[in-house]
């Protein structure tokens, strides 16, 4: 195990697509798959029938709660006996998560260091499929077998922070601490959380050597790193504060403050990367506004030059430009659209790795240019990578355009 990289959450990983045979298989009731001796990489030689308690998940993108259904698989040799073959079979039950599977669909089996087992069922060219297989480095999958990975400890194995949120997807929680900045957060923080533009700004200035002019790109992964790092490092021990309080029983405060987590979680990583990007601007000499008001009381996140520009008809409405950050986006990145009539191409920027062909094909219908930060591109596919933009590539489109002006 390597702290920091997947071998620290999984002991090995087995990766395929289903066939018609297979999906009917998971759906039906013969509960067995047959052929599956790569599989000893992961769970060994079997020594009788061997039990693994399971969660089994089913991800698509359509929903944003995945079905969770626990249960076990059983591995066993069907020719123990026999002195010079082996046969091992893999047995799992019938669960809500099976009966969704269909010919196509990605199927993960991955075994945890604990000895319990995930079980991952995500739909056929969806995003989050994309995303598993790149997290798992899994790009060959068009032969029939297992692709089985059981060492998860080289560079591309590093957890980092676009591979930490496919990883909460799929049920694993990542920890990650800074715990060397603990006691100072708790001071200058006085206990408490800060607003994000405040946190933000401390957090950049832990990186004192990131210079966002030399490498845009670079500076946005490190500094969302950094900050994500410190405020779990900050969140877990004033969460821990709360939960040895307990709630004596009462179900809906403990709800209430899950929720509260989670959306706190939620609306300060957009917030950050918002804060961090108008750094960038400033530093490489952009001119822009934050929330300025457009048609219909629109907020788009950055507007270039200003909101005078935008609504000055005598502006020339091709020195126009419109970003757009979600930090994922699912079908979200659709409000984009709405958010400045004045201007027909419209940019996304976005942390999301692995996007799936279908959207970003919709994407490019509608006009809407992808921006993402340069490690991400290696995620998409090479007929991908040829249309998107890099944070430098977006900077230079405005400074451009701003020198026109």
């Amino acid at each position: 195990m390597k702290r920091g990289h997947l071998s620290e959450y999984f002991v090995g990983v087995a990766i395929k697509r289903l066939s018609a045979v297979e999906a009917d298989v998971l759906t039906s009731n013969q509960h067995e798959f047959n052929g599956v001796e790569s599989l000893k990489r992961i769970f060994g030689q079997a020594a009788g029938k061997q039990t693994f308690p399971a969660r089994f998940v089913y991800l698509s993108d359509d929903d944003d709660n995945p079905v969770v259904a626990d249960g076990f698989l059983t591995w066993y040799d069907a020719r123990e006996r026999h002195p010079t073959r082996s046969e091992h079979r893999l047995y799992f039950p019938t669960t809500t998560v099976s009966q969704c599977a269909a010919a196509g669909d990605l199927l993960v089996i991955a075994r945890k260091p604990d000895g319990s087992a995930l079980v991952v069922v995500a739909e056929d060219g969806s995003t989050i499929a994309n995303q598993i297989c790149w997290l798992f480095g899994a790009d060959d999958l068009e032969h029939p077998g297992f692709s089985v990975r059981s060492e998860l400890e080289t560079e591309q194995d590093r957890i980092q922070f676009a591979s930490r949120f496919i990883l909460e997807q799929i049920g694993i929680v990542v920890e990650v601490t800074e715990e060397s900045y603990l006691e100072i957060m708790l001071k200058k923080f006085d206990g408490g959380f800060p607003t994000t533009r405040e946190f933000s700004a401390w957090a950049r200035s832990t990186l004192p050597d990131i210079v966002a002019c030399d490498d845009a790109d670079v500076a946005i992964m490190a500094w969302m790193e950094r900050e994500e790092n410190l405020f779990r490092t900050l969140e877990r021990h004033l969460i821990s504060d709360r939960l040895a309080e307990g709630f004596k029983g009462d179900v809906d405060a403990f709800i209430s403050f899950s929720l509260s987590v989670q959306n706190r979680r939620k609306s300060r990583v957009g917030l950050a990367l918002e804060n961090h990007l108008e750094m960038v601007f400033r530093e490489c000499g952009i001119k822009c506004q934050r929330t300025a008001v457009t048609e219909n009381k629109s907020k788009p996140d950055f507007l270039f030059p200003s909101s005078e520009a935008y609504h000055d008809p005598e502006f020339d409405r091709g020195h126009l430009t419109v970003l757009g950050v979600k930090s994922t986006c699912k079908d979200r990145w659709r409000q984009v659209l709405a958010e400045a009539n004045r201007i027909e191409e419209k940019h996304l920027l976005t942390l999301e790795a692995a996007i799936s062909t279908n959207q970003t094909n919709e994407m490019k219908a509608n006009r809407l240019q992808l921006v993402l930060p340069r490690r991400l591109h290696e995620s998409y596919s090479d007929e991908q990578r040829g249309w998107l933009l890099d944070i430098k590539d977006f900077i230079a489109l405005v400074k451009e355009r701003q020198e026109c002006v």
